[in-house]
């Protein structure tokens, strides 16, 4: 297409930044139908410094060299004229966290308190190690800062609602605190000017901090090379004045990056606030850094935010698109993988069926499993690389189990993994003299072929995979295993012992790799109490059809969606995501009867501001969706759930009219599902009230798939286009492949192979077969077939 031809602000592109590779999806206007859109998939190493310094933007240069017709040389200016948006995902921030290669920080924190964070929680992971390595902190300096609030009355106070410091509508102290521990002369228990918190609840200030010792305290830092910093004080969770007051300091003083606990997260407990604010001071400088980097390589439209300008929006961890302005490095751990959640869960979701689904993303580096029953499972402390962060992430089991993992014979075991050969070099028949990889398994076993794998490797960049490569270090390995005798058989009727042969010993590793897929497949279903087999599996990432058949069949589920964009969709996901904003403010309040009104009005007000930031980025009306929410716990108890009613959980009104949310019902369902009981008579507290605004990008995917297929079944439109036989070759098969199954079926030589883009829609291929695109290789198992629809490939077992 001539440059001419396209229209400005016409191409959307998405780019997901993997370990390994880096997909792009776009789309632009059919020249030919202006009411359509083509689409165009790029797949390219994330790393190759040889050839480019940026995945992400080399591909884009390459989506518009494609889209524009004009050749656009490497490492020049990208003119934005003609792109919407470019929405983008990334794992910098993750893989710094996981390296430790993240930015030099110090933290400051209330005086008497600095030692919080190395003590932690106090928490044995592994109870009876007697050599215990704890990962250090994350920060390399603390200063103290004098300063002290503290909350008025005492926790778990049987009649605190009686004894509290009352307020007026200003927020001025009408009376003072009149339980234990009052002096009996102010208004409570000691000296001090008494406040309204955020959360309502009432702090004395017994220290304000010293402007000139802090400002001395700060350039001595500043001095010492720091330019990142952490504030961490007590109980600012909802009395944040002296963290914004130390914060405007070290502005003013020149600090590049300054992370304030309580703006980041308005939570209470002091210790996950404060090693997540740490790692957003860690993480958020070195995102800057390689987000500045990629700017960098377009003009300056794409970045001044202007409405005509193109937009730039980033995967945050909950899966919600955010701005370059609310991006930092807490909001991007599970960037990455979380586009292909949203991509999944939009694609394969039925509002009718409601059958829950498993989302198995089997990448380069690692696997990644998620669950979606009609609401993104989300949670709000995760622990990643011995860092506990308290922030909202789509709930994302993870294994390192992907096609880069290094296989070894070790100690008499098939061993996969945690290990990955990465990108650079990558596995060993990525012609870079890299060790042996699950890729390097399925290749000898057939299931990659090579004249259909992108041919993206080697110094040009255009060579094919390279199986001698694989095939010389298996032989060594299988050399071993047989020298080793410890997996050799014995043959009862030769009485001699059985070598494996070079297919048994590399299915080996595929099999260990499997079993080490379904682990939090299974924590994530079984033991939470769902019933693995009655869930669908939908598989992508680029490895994932190469494992999906034989992951379904150990885990008894009989139904598998593949969708035509599975090895790019967490790329496809990020064109699909919506626009999120949320707000986020500590209560302090008991949740009865009287209390609820204030909650309520509290909450409508969240939401109209909400609301108003989400018609400034473009979205209001029917296009906005708020989420409401409280964060909820019996009291005397720690753990607080974050608690969203579902639609037919509602209080009758007055006049038998709609009485609102009922989060009292909705906590005991949420409750007893997580821990089996309640804890009946219990007074419940809210800690947090959170409001989530949606903006919805698209109106409609179309028909589900399990109505295509059921009209497809009910109009006989269904055509098997091979036999379960595979002794001939299909009519419609593109060639035909030596393959290596589970016993007892062993290698099929004529194995079928079947290009995608070929086959119709209400085709069936029946396995043993393999079915083909330009970015990812399906396996169907003997026994299993796939039925073509128009978006998927929809997979079921005999």
């Amino acid at each position: 297409m001539k440059k001419s031809m396209v229209p400005d602000r016409s191409i959307q592109i998405c780019a997901d930044r993997g370990g390994t590779f880096c997909d792009v999806h776009a789309s632009y206007p059919d020249p030919e139908n202006s009411e359509k859109r083509k689409e165009i998939v790029v797949k390219l190493l994330s790393q190759d410094p040889s050839n480019y310094s940026d995945a992400p933007t080399e591909g884009i240069r390459r989506v518009l060299e494609i889209v524009t017709g004009e050749s656009i040389p490497r490492n020049v200016v990208l003119n934005t004229d003609k792109i919407d948006y470019i929405r983008l995902s990334t794992t910098v921030a993750t893989n710094a966290l996981l390296e430790r290669k993240g930015h030099k920080h110090a933290l400051l924190i209330t005086k008497g308190f600095k030692d919080l964070l190395l003590i932690g929680n106090q928490s044995r992971p592994k109870i009876f190690d007697l050599n215990i390595r704890r990962p250090p902190p994350l920060y390399t300096k603390v200063v103290e800062v004098d300063e002290r609030v503290t909350l008025v009355g005492y926790t778990s106070d049987p009649q605190a609602e009686e004894h509290a410091v009352q307020f007026d509508e200003n927020g001025k102290v009408k009376r003072g605190y009149r339980g234990m521990g009052w002096d009996g002369e102010g208004d409570a228990e000691g000296p001090g000017e008494i406040v309204q918190g955020i959360s309502g609840e009432a702090v004395r200030i017994i220290r304000k901090p010293d402007a000139e010792v802090l400002r001395e305290d700060l350039q001595a830092l500043y001095d010492e090379g720091y330019r990142s910093i952490a504030i961490v004080l007590v109980h600012s969770y909802t009395y944040p004045e002296h963290e914004r007051f130390v914060g405007s300091i070290a502005r003013s003083i020149g600090f590049e990056h300054v992370s304030e606990s309580a703006q980041l997260l308005p939570m209470i407990k002091m210790v996950p606030r404060g090693v997540s604010s740490t790692a957003d001071a860690y993480l958020t400088p070195i995102l800057r850094d390689y987000l500045n980097g990629f700017f960098s390589g377009f003009d300056e439209k794409l970045k001044d935010g202007r409405l005509k300008s193109p937009r730039v929006e980033f995967m945050g961890s909950d899966g919600g698109l955010v701005d370059y302005q609310w991006f930092s490095g807490l909001k991007s751990i599970l960037s990455g993988p979380a586009g292909g959640v949203v991509g999944y869960a939009l694609t394969s979701w039925d509002e009718k069926r409601k059958r829950p689904i498993i989302g198995l993303d089997v990448g380069g580096t690692s696997t990644d499993v998620s669950r979606f029953a009609g609401r993104y499972e989300v949670v709000y402390e995760t622990s990643t690389a011995g860092v506990t962060i308290q922030t909202p992430q789509l709930d994302i089991n993870t294994v390192a189990s992907g096609g880069g993992s290094c296989l070894q014979f070790r100690n008499g075991l098939f061993v996969t993994g945690p290990e990955s050969a990465g990108a650079q070099p990558g596995p060993a028949c990525y012609r870079k003299g890299g060790p042996l990889a699950v890729t390097d398994a399925n290749l000898l076993l057939g299931r990659i072929i090579p004249d259909f794998f992108p041919k993206i490797f080697g110094k040009s960049e255009k060579e094919p995979l390279d199986a001698d490569a694989s095939q010389v270090l298996f032989e060594k390995v299988v050399d071993e295993v047989n020298a080793s005798g410890s997996s050799t058989t014995t043959d009862a009727d030769a009485g001699s012992r059985k070598k494996l042969s070079m297919d048994e010993v590399v299915y080996g590793f595929i099999k260990v790799a499997n079993e080490t897929m379904c682990r939090p497949i299974r924590a994530l279903t079984e033991a939470r109490g769902y019933a693995t087999s009655k869930h669908i599996l939908a598989s992508f990432g680029g490895a994932g059809g190469q494992h999906a058949c034989e992951i379904a069949k150990l885990l008894g589920i009989n139904t598998i969606l593949i969708h035509r964009y599975s090895s790019i969709l967490s790329a496809y996901g990020l064109a699909l995501a919506d626009r999120a904003y949320e707000v986020q403010e500590p209560s302090s309040t008991f949740y009865t009867s009287q209390n609820r009104p204030l909650l309520i009005s509290r909450m409508d007000k969240i939401e109209t501001d909400v609301r108003e930031e989400l018609k400034k980025q473009g979205f209001e009306g029917s296009r906005v969706h708020v989420e409401r929410m409280l964060n909820m716990r019996f009291e005397g108890t720690d753990t607080s759930l974050m608690v969203l009613p579902d639609p037919n959980e509602r209080l009758e009104g007055i006049d038998g009219g709609d009485g609102g949310e009922d989060f009292l019902k909705a906590f005991r369902r949420v409750y007893k599902a997580e821990f089996g009981f309640l804890l009946e008579g219990k007074t419940i507290i809210v800690d947090d009230i959170k409001v989530r605004g949606i903006g919805k990008t698209f109106d409609t995917l179309g028909e589900s798939v399990y109505n295509e297929v059921e009209n497809l079944q009910s109009s006989n439109a269904i055509k098997a286009i091979n036999s379960f036989d595979p002794s001939s070759k299909p009519a419609k098969a593109d060639a035909t492949w030596s393959v290596y199954f589970d016993e007892p079926v062993g290698r099929v030589d004529n194995t079928p192979v079947f290009q995608l883009e070929k086959l119709e829609i209400g085709d069936e291929v029946h396995g043993p077969a393999m079915i083909i695109d330009d970015t990812q290789t399906i396996v169907v198992i003997p026994g299993a077939r796939a039925l073509l629809t128009s978006k998927h490939l929809y997979i079921t077992f005999q």
